[in-house]
This record gives structure tokens, sequence and C-alpha cells, in this order.
């Protein structure tokens, strides 16, 4: 709301530095007086100067958001540590930052599976990001854990089960969860506090600090970022969109 009030008190002083030298105190309370006025009696002006304002600041954003993804390509892209479902030799690439507990990203999963589901040249990069206590980073830990003991498909089925779970993440649940996937949950759980799960969270937090990515889901489609959640068809528009753009 304050954003929407400021441009009526710049406006109303935006000439009085140029002619302050030529202009007397009381002329130009004057001059104030008059520019407000008229901006009182006219209050579209303000509305299309705030359009303007919010076209730039929109254009700024999304310049700087497609020089960040071009930066941190290569960790985006290319990291040997993140999960690569979809199709790995796609021609269209879904970058994803969740968290177990988010609700939003728990919303858009099934959308996100319909997505690669339908279009089958997609390649989908899950980059886990846990923000949101403990048992976010116990999830995280743990499915991190089973794709390096256990590959992409027994990660992908955690993963799943854990974006479909409304329980707390506790260390039975996730013993239980081990065991319906045939999975040794004490080599799981020795894995799940090494350096080198460690290492993967705090990679992935540092991508993200460096994208200004401060919540989750955030996506990147191809070189377009996208924060918060993002309904199954504006993805599909999206996708359409940047398949045309650069065929």
């Amino acid at each position: 709301m304050m954003l929407r009030f400021a441009p009526l008190a710049v406006l109303a002083t935006l000439a009085t530095p140029l002619a302050a030298q030529d202009m007397t105190a009381d002329e130009r309370t004057a001059f104030r007086a008059e520019v407000r006025a008229y901006l009182l009696d006219n209050p579209e002006v303000l509305m299309e100067a705030i359009g303007v304002l919010e076209d730039r600041q929109a254009a700024n954003s999304q310049a700087n958001d497609l020089a960040l993804v071009a930066q941190h390509s290569d960790a985006l892209f290319n990291s040997e540590t993140s999960f690569v479902g979809g199709n790995p030799d796609g021609d269209f690439t879904v970058v994803e930052f969740l968290d177990y507990r988010c609700g939003y990203c728990k919303r858009a999963h099934p959308e996100v599976n319909e997505l690669i589901g339908t279009d089958t040249n997609i390649r989908y990069i899950i980059k886990e990001l846990p923000i949101l206590g403990e048992e976010s980073l116990l999830a995280s830990r743990y499915a991190i854990s089973v794709q390096m003991l256990a590959g992409n498909d027994a990660y992908n089925d955690v993963h799943n089960t854990l974006m479909e779970f409304q329980g707390n993440i506790t260390d039975a649940n996730l013993a239980r969860m081990s065991g319906a996937f045939g999975l040794d949950h004490a080599a799981v759980a020795d894995k799940m506090n090494t350096a080198e799960v460690t290492a993967v969270i705090a990679e992935n937090r540092a991508l993200a600090d460096a994208l200004a990515i401060t919540g989750t889901p955030s996506f990147v489609f191809e070189d377009q970022m996208l924060r918060g959640y993002v309904p199954l068809a504006q993805m599909e528009q999206i996708v359409a969109q940047l398949r045309s753009r650069d065929g």
C-alpha cells in the first residue's frame, strides 16, 4: 500500500529542485500545492505512473534473474549430486528448489509430475532446500542418503512419498518408509549425517542464496526464474513460449 502512495509525494516535489534557485519559499509552496491539486483531480495520472514504474521494475528483475541463471548455469543444470528425472536427455530443463514440509511444494508436486509425465522431453532437476526446520532437514538428509546408496529410482520413490506425506517427519516414520521400499535403513541412517550429505545441502543453500531465492518452491524454466507456486496451466504455457522462442 505504501508503494502506491509514494508517487504522489515524488511527483509533487519532482520539479522543485530543478527550479529551486529561481523560486522563493512561498513560490515553492504554491507550486507543490498546484501539483498536488492537479494529481488529486487527475488520479489516472498516478495510476499510469505506477504502471510504468511496475513495468520497469519487472523488466529489471527479469534481466537480473537472466543474468543470475547464466552466471550459475553449471551448478543449476550440471550438478552430479542433484536428482535428474523426467527425460535426462530432454530438450527443456526445469529445476525445482523444494522443501518437504512446504505446503505450496506439496500443492505443486502432482502438477509438476503431470507436466513431466505428459511432456516427455522435459529434464527435471531437484534441488533439496530444507528451510522450514529440523523435520525439513531430516527429510532432505534421508532423501539424499537414499539417492547416494540406492540410486535415482529409489530416490524418486521416497521423494514422491515424502511430498505426499502428511504426518511428522520422524526417525520412526523414515524407518517404516525404508521398509516399504526394501531399503537398508541402518545404512541409510548412517549415511544421513555424513559430511557428503551435508555438503549437498550446503551447496544447494549457497546456490539459492546466489540466485536470491528465499522461499520454496522456486523454479528455473530454462533461463527463466519463477519464485513461488505456479499452476500446471501456467507451467505448460511457459514451456511452450520458451520452446517457441528458442526454436
